[in-house]
């Protein structure tokens, strides 16, 4: 892990360089006023070399000013150095996040992915400044405080040294502890993010149910999570720390013994026994900081380890001879693809059809059948698992995930749209596009009128997730981003079916034109929506049962799509019923 730490650094190698050096310096001078300190007890106090004493303390005044400009460049630009390291691998993990499958965002929650996007990386920041600087600067103290106290007096210090190996053993005993239970906390604090993201991003629905209650007792139960994973923490925690205390403060304890059982038998001289005394907070203070620095690393190194697991995720690749999909005509054939989602069963079993450039070809059937499943396979966001899809008559996989999504343009049911403008939200998929074909755009699209009367056009924010419009308003400007996109394939995955009779009317009129020229999948459950569609697929349990025309279905006096169109339209079953 920490060779993939450490080349974050380099970027910012030359102020991390003086971050160093003047931890250096701030270690140097804490040096001096033990060595004065030593000299005006044994030297200029006895001799009463008064003018030597207020020098010395003038020295000693003008290092520590010195120290303190030393401690604003560390504190300041340090941090600017963790800063920069945090920007860069939250960069690099939004990026990455961006390659990932499909199926990533399956298995993991939004606010658990935010938390190691925010949190855990703001963990890492603090590490990737303070870590350094701590082990550098509390290193070199360590060093020379032993060498400084040896000469003073090298019993003492020998016996002083001795109490060391304790305090490695409590650290090493309690740090597997507290490491383990930082973890659980962490985690925790991830499925709360997640508990808040979902709850907010569901308020309407929640408050449309009167759920608070539900919402409530599901946040409390993920808080109490948190609450006992804090609580074993910080036992952890408080056990590390007061061991080590206890450790440190036998030090003092031992100084003042031994200390006074030399000075009684002469072997130390007063003032020296002062210094020692004075200084051996030099000694004890890099110690305890090491120690502290512990909990931090154990945060630190646990936020990138969370890190390194995304970053590890293997994003979709192209393969390695795929080539561009261009001059795109749109002829489409799935031939006996089979698939599931991980170890369930199959969603699709051994389909096969064709659609032929320009077609518009409806999928029907029951919810669960696999429908939308095609509708995903066709964009490669899940790979097939056996059999081949061909678009003009390439294997998807031979082909760049890049080339292969610009050609095809979805509009769904759940629209998503984008904290912004209507122009930002039309023109996503083309940023180049100029306002006039966004507005050609919209005005195929038949939302051109209604932008036109807000008071800022095309620039009107939309609220987050255009929470400021209506279903129908949402869908006429998903329909408007892609009549720019402009694609030679198009997939409406129950595009209407969310909507009024007569918002519908005004949309499918909208999507008829979208729908000239080009390849169509059509989705749906309404079938009036697809009796004009050039051939049908009735879709049972990820099989192909029927397919044909409206009139050649209909044409089966026992068919499955006749069955259903008469009782859909005779009102004789319910809902449920009418999806087999």
């Amino acid at each position: 892990m920490l060779k993939r730490f450490i080349p974050y650094y380099r970027p910012h190698l030359k102020l991390f360089t003086l971050d160093m050096l003047a931890s250096f310096l701030i270690a140097a001078l804490g040096m001096v006023y033990p060595m004065v300190t030593r000299r005006m007890l044994n030297e200029y106090i006895p001799d009463r070399a008064y003018r030597e004493i207020i020098f010395a303390g003038a020295l000693v005044l003008g290092l520590y000013v010195l120290r303190l400009l030393l401690r604003y460049f560390v504190q300041y630009y340090g941090h600017i150095v963790g800063v920069r390291m945090q920007a860069q691998m939250r960069e690099e993990l939004f990026s990455h996040l961006e390659k990932l499958p499909y199926s990533y965002y399956d298995e993991h929650e939004t606010g658990k992915i935010m938390s190691r996007l925010t949190s855990d990386l703001n963990e890492v920041s603090e590490l990737a400044h303070h870590g350094p600087e701590n082990l550098f600067i509390s290193g070199i103290m360590v060093v020379w405080s032993f060498i400084y106290l040896y000469l003073i007096h090298p019993y003492l210090t020998l016996i002083v040294f001795a109490c060391v190996p304790f305090l490695v053993v409590v650290t090493l005993v309690s740090r597997k502890r507290m490491r383990k239970a930082f973890t659980e906390r962490r985690a925790a604090t991830a499925e709360i993010s997640g508990a808040i993201e979902s709850s907010i991003s569901g308020i309407r629905v929640t408050k449309a149910f009167t759920g608070e209650k539900t919402e409530t007792q599901k946040f409390k139960k993920g808080n109490g999570y948190f609450v006992e994973s804090s609580k074993d923490a910080y036992r952890a925690m408080a056990i590390f720390f007061s061991s080590t205390s206890f450790v440190t403060d036998v030090f003092n304890v031992i100084v003042l013994i031994a200390g006074g059982l030399f000075l009684y038998s002469g072997d130390i001289t007063f003032g020296d026994y002062s210094t020692f005394v004075v200084s051996i907070n030099l000694f004890i203070s890099p110690i305890m900081t090491l120690v502290n620095f512990s909990e931090q690393f154990q945060n630190g190194a646990t936020g990138f380890r969370r890190f390194l697991e995304v970053m590890d995720t293997p994003p979709e690749a192209d393969a390695p001879d795929a080539l561009p999909l261009s001059d795109v005509k749109g002829e489409i054939e799935f031939r006996d693809v089979s698939f599931s989602y991980e170890s369930s069963k199959e969603v699709i079993r051994n389909m096969s059809f064709t659609v032929k450039a320009g077609e518009k070809f409806a999928l029907v059937g029951p919810s669960g059948g696999g429908k939308t499943t095609v509708c995903h396979l066709l964009p490669a966001f899940y790979r097939q698992g056996e059999g081949d899809i061909y678009i003009d008559g390439k294997e998807l996989r031979a082909l760049t995930l890049h080339s292969l999504r610009s050609h095809i343009g979805i509009v769904q049911q759940d629209v998503f749209l984008f904290s912004g403008s209507f122009r930002d939200n039309i023109r996503y998929g083309r940023p180049d596009a100029t306002d006039e074909e966004v507005e050609a755009a919209a005005r195929n699209a038949n939302i051109h009128e209604y932008i036109t009367t807000l008071p800022n056009g095309y620039d009107t924010e939309i609220g987050e997730r255009g929470v400021k419009l209506s279903g129908g308003q949402k869908q006429r400007l998903s329909i408007a981003r892609v009549f720019l996109k402009n694609p030679a394939i198009l997939i409406l995955d129950e595009a209407t079916s969310a909507l009024d009779n007569t918002t519908e009317i005004l949309i499918q009129g909208a999507l008829d034109r979208l729908c000239e020229g080009r390849t169509t999948i059509v989705v749906a459950h309404r079938l009036s929506t697809v009796k004009n569609a050039d051939r049908i697929a009735v879709i049972r349990e990820g099989e192909i049962a029927e397919i044909g025309t409206h009139d050649a279905l209909m044409a089966k006096e026992n068919g499955i799509y006749r069955t259903l169109y008469d009782a859909q339209f005779a009102g004789r079953l319910s809902t449920e019923e009418m999806l087999f």
